[in-house]
């Protein structure tokens, strides 16, 4: 099988790692890629949000599968364009993918579909939403209703801070805080049949013990040994099921991976929110356990064959992912800087540096390029294990003023989290 996977980040990274290592594929091509994909892939300088350059590019390459990783071409209908030129692809179409790209639109389809959330309010006017605010109370949670690239949501207990990052935003959905440990449970679908993948944790706070400003993610962790083991089961049946068959029902059938973003709360399972695609960086910590080939995980969704593929099976071990990210990030992350020791790291027992934010520069000196530049991935016998090959990488890996949180599944591995 011939794949073409479109994107520039870790998760891009991971999933063409994925393939390149599948014995089912022949030939992993990627567009625009970045230098870490340039290792496992051939990657071609093609706009990712334009369907018509992917589609061509595609047939030109004569690929079998495209998969969409980010969740703007999908918004933009890229998928919708790969398909109307006869070629599969993995990732739902621009209706679809609406899930993700209006929380406002994913409240509907989880009121439909009687899926368990947060009460919510969607506002368009600041009287609208110092309404909702009070409301609630605090701590207050504002969502910016449109794409925001896994940085567009609030959670404060200062009032002015809500309102003004709703006045930023524009349409904002006002929802009620939902306590409890998350997790981040993906389920690959191709629109009738859907197969759960393994559940994780990530890290969205920039500094330790959860400090600071949201991020896209500053590491993850899988499995979870804290998880009730009935959860897949649980969040499969309540949440998962309904949501593509309520996305059937409405004539917007949802294929691709569906992303479900719970809170496990003393009220039960709650959704935070659903994503149309593999999420940045739990991708990178799945796929480093998934033992059946992703390529038969991917086409089947792609084709409405994933009834024949069965459930996917895992390794019994633990997989960690550490992002490296460069200074300023997230508010204004600074770009150029040489990154060093990026060899030496990944060439330690069960570790894979996963590029996101890097590019090589006119010395063909790797760069940074993003904020979140690297995420160091290591699997071991226990997350003790994992942890400390991570972390050993980390420390390997020298981009000036980079930094990292150093408590990534910390508490996990400790003990710590109560559900």
């Amino acid at each position: 099988m011939k794949t073409l996977v479109i994107g520039t980040g870790g998760r891009e990274h991971a999933l063409a790692l994925a393939l390149s290592r599948d014995p089912g594929v022949t030939e992993v091509h990627a567009a625009p890629g970045n230098p870490g994909i340039a290792a496992v892939a051939t990657v071609h300088a093609v706009d990712p949000v334009d369907g018509g350059a992917v589609a061509a590019l595609a047939t030109s390459l004569g690929v079998d599968l495209v998969v969409v990783g980010p969740e703007a071409p999908l918004v933009a209908g890229v998928a919708d364009a790969v398909r109307a030129a006869g070629i599969a692809c993995f990732g739902p179409s621009a209706a679809a993918a609406q899930l993700e790209g209006s929380k406002a639109f994913a409240k509907q389809v989880m009121a439909a579909a009687e899926v368990p959330t947060a009460m919510a309010h969607v506002c368009d006017t600041a009287e609208q939403v110092a309404a909702a605010l009070d409301s609630f109370g605090a701590p207050y949670v504002v969502k910016d209703d449109a794409l925001a690239a896994g940085k567009g949501v609030v959670v404060t207990d200062d009032r002015q801070e809500a309102i003004d990052h709703a006045a930023s935003c524009g349409r904002v959905v006002i929802e009620e805080f939902l306590d409890g440990p998350e997790v981040s449970l993906f389920a690959i679908t191709d629109g009738s049949t859907v197969l759960p993948l393994q559940p994780a944790q990530d890290f969205k706070r920039v500094h330790d013990g959860d400090a600071g400003p949201n991020t896209g993610g500053m590491g993850a962790y899988t499995p979870l040994p804290w998880a009730p083991d009935d959860l897949v089961a649980d969040v499969t049946r309540r949440v998962l099921v309904p949501t593509v068959q309520e996305m059937a029902r409405r004539g917007t059938p949802f294929s691709g991976l569906l992303y479900a973003g719970l809170a496990l709360t003393g009220r039960g399972v709650r959704v935070i929110e659903f994503n149309a695609r593999f999420g940045d960086p739990e991708t990178q910590a799945i796929l480093a356990l998934l033992k059946t080939p992703l390529s038969a995980l991917l086409h089947g969704a792609a084709t409405g064959t994933l009834g024949e593929v069965g459930l996917p099976q895992w390794s019994d071990r633990t997989a960690l992912t550490v992002v490296v990210a460069s200074e300023g990030y997230p508010a204004s992350p600074r770009t150029g800087d040489v990154i060093d020791g990026v060899e030496v790291a990944d060439a330690i027992e069960g570790v894979d540096v996963i590029h996101a934010g890097t590019a090589t520069d006119a010395e063909g000196r790797l760069v940074t390029a993003g904020g979140r530049v690297l995420s160091v991935t290591a699997t071991g016998t226990d997350l003790h294990e994992a942890r400390s090959r991570a972390y050993a990488g980390v420390e390997l890996i020298h981009i000036a003023g980079a930094h990292h949180r150093s408590d990534i599944a910390l508490a996990a591995a400790e003990g710590r989290v109560v559900v």
